[in-house]
């Protein structure tokens, strides 16, 4: 209901105004006040949307008691009542934000009039407000939609620009932000875990969380510019792998499992100190003992910091590649703590080989896999570099292949060779065989997409442009990675996922231009979009023209 105070030292004059209104707005709850000091403590009481406020009053005037009131309730109304028409009063009273005044003796109709169009002014900044509260909820819901979507574009996809720009104010995140990838690789069975690695990683510093596939979980961090990128990232690293902590501790929380750990972390710590450890927390993880033994199948891998988004690409797979032996004691490493594989060939680094490497298995080159990794043992040959350690290098890459594998949705075992080789003949002879095996998995993979998918995919699109559909929602729908969904755009018709999907609402929105009783902010929505100014720069960097004008045209070449 809405609430009107009137002010005004003289009885008869506010039961007169109170009787005139009564009558024309007999839905108002009003309540009357002598004088402003009693004005001031009832507004803080009653919260009214309107105050019909006497100016000349003893002790505190009308003036005074507006701005006191004002400064507590910001959104209520005032019409200044007064026998004075003074323009110093009116000066005075537009600063402190008066809709209207009233002088006195007013006719009936004036008052009335004077009081609708203030009412009027109140319904619609609650309409306006209920709106705004209705697409705040709807947003928050689906934030986390927008959220995963968004990783998973950023890393898989070519995002547009404009889009990109949306989604970054929708999770109030500036494009400037330093950001670094991290993946979180779960053991299998673990998919229930996902909820609570997202909840980790909003505590550990609003991290954005993409989908999960295969068994990894794409993470996306930015830099505390009050914090080392080292104590943060490992910080995270420790907090996201304290899920598996939780799981665990029904059976690991006895004060025995507590002093093994603490022991182990003891030795862990001189070790790690020695080799110049960043922090404790890294020492009492090397340990091993109970918290290893809780980690088995888990595994966090960090990428390097990038300047903006545009590079996170590049960090996610130094995160892969930092996650490719998971034998190491710690459950976690940073790529800049990982040891390269050794080799640069056609004027390569090699960190920008492994790149390269990772690169080759996506697209599933096998031949030239199987060419680097019998590379790699014929340098360590030549370097007389002992069996054993080529061994351990050629694993790392079977490793990271296997990795990448898994990051696109290919499940397969972990590589390991069932002996020690006696030579490195017998080494190659097994690498090959052991790359055999993954490129059995990757092509019956392949295999199981359906010759019709991205016709499939296309068809949900266009069904479902008009809401907030993510790469995710499509993968489940035809049983694909969001890589792959990708990948089969970019390959098949030219164009990525979110052009196609602007594409698709664009043209709808132009088929609804075309009836002239729908608004441009129906359309707006009807269309997928939430913000009419970002439908409009969309519109028209599609189009040419804005929709205003498109519209126009449209209709004017139709006629009457």
């Amino acid at each position: 209901m809405t609430k009107l105070l009137i002010v005004d030292d003289e009885q008869i004059e506010r039961e007169g105004l109170q009787a005139i209104i009564r009558k024309g707005f007999p839905e108002l709850d009003i309540a009357q006040a002598k004088n402003g000091k009693i004005a001031v403590e009832l507004a803080g009481e009653l919260r009214p949307d309107l105050i019909l406020m006497d100016i000349k009053m003893p002790g505190m005037n009308g003036l005074e008691a507006i701005e006191l009131i004002a400064a507590e309730l910001p959104d209520t109304k005032f019409v200044m009542v007064t026998a004075y028409d003074t323009f110093d009063y009116a000066r005075q009273a537009i600063k402190l934000g008066v809709k209207d005044y009233l002088l006195k003796p007013s006719k009936a109709s004036e008052i009335v009039a004077t009081v609708g169009k203030v009412l009027s002014q109140i319904a619609e900044e609650r309409r306006s407000a209920e709106t705004s509260k209705r697409q705040e909820d709807a947003l928050r819901k689906v934030l986390p939609v927008i959220e995963t979507d968004i990783v998973t574009q950023l890393l898989f996809d070519h995002v547009h620009e404009v889009h990109l720009d949306e989604l970054l104010g929708l999770l109030g995140v500036s494009a400037g932000s330093e950001p670094f990838a991290m993946t979180v690789l779960l053991p299998e069975g673990s998919e229930r875990l996902y909820a609570a690695i997202r909840e980790k990683a909003r505590q550990a510093g609003g991290g954005w969380v993409g989908a999960m596939y295969g068994r990894h979980i794409p993470v996306i961090m930015f830099r505390d510019p009050a914090r080392s990128y080292r104590s943060q990232a490992l910080a995270v690293a420790r907090e996201l792998l304290s899920v598996a902590d939780a799981e665990q501790a029904p059976a690991d929380g006895s004060a025995g499992a507590a002093e093994e750990a603490g022991g182990a972390g003891e030795l862990a710590a001189g070790r790690t100190a020695a080799a110049g450890a960043d922090s404790a927390g890294e020492a009492r993880d090397a340990g091993g003992g109970a918290r290893a033994r809780g980690l088995d199948g888990w595994f966090v891998g960090i990428g390097g910091v990038c300047e903006s988004l545009d590079q996170i690409r590049q960090s996610y797979q130094e995160a892969l590649i930092a996650s490719s032996d998971p034998t190491v004691p710690v459950k976690y490493r940073l790529y800049a703590d990982t040891p390269s594989l050794g080799i640069a060939r056609e004027g390569l680094s090699a960190k920008q080989w492994e790149r390269q490497f990772f690169d080759r298995v996506r697209l599933g080159q096998w031949e030239q896999i199987e060419a680097d990794a019998l590379e790699l043992l014929r340098r360590c040959e030549s370097e007389r570099a002992d069996l054993l350690l080529g061994q351990q290098r050629v694993l790392e890459l079977l490793w990271l292949a296997s990795r990448v594998l898994l990051e696109m949705g290919v499940e397969t075992d972990m590589p390991l060779f069932s002996f020690q080789a006696r030579d490195y003949r017998q080494l190659r002879a097994e690498t090959s065989l052991l790359l055999g095996r993954l490129r059995q998995a990757f092509e019956a993979h392949q295999e199981r997409i359906k010759p019709d998918a991205i016709q499939q995919i296309k068809q949900y699109i266009y069904e479902h442009s008009h809401e907030d559909i993510s790469l995710e929602a499509i993968g489940k729908r035809v049983g694909l990675s969001p890589f792959y969904i990708s990948k089969l755009f970019k390959e098949q018709l030219g164009v990525n996922y979110i052009d196609f999907l602007t594409e698709c609402r664009i043209d709808k929105a132009k088929k609804l231009m075309g009836d002239p009783d729908r608004s441009l902010k129906e359309i707006t929505f009807e269309v997928g979009y939430h913000d009419p100014n970002y439908f409009s720069k969309v519109f028209k960097k599609m189009c040419d023209v804005s929709p205003t004008e498109y519209r126009k045209t449209l209709l004017g070449k139709r006629g009457p």
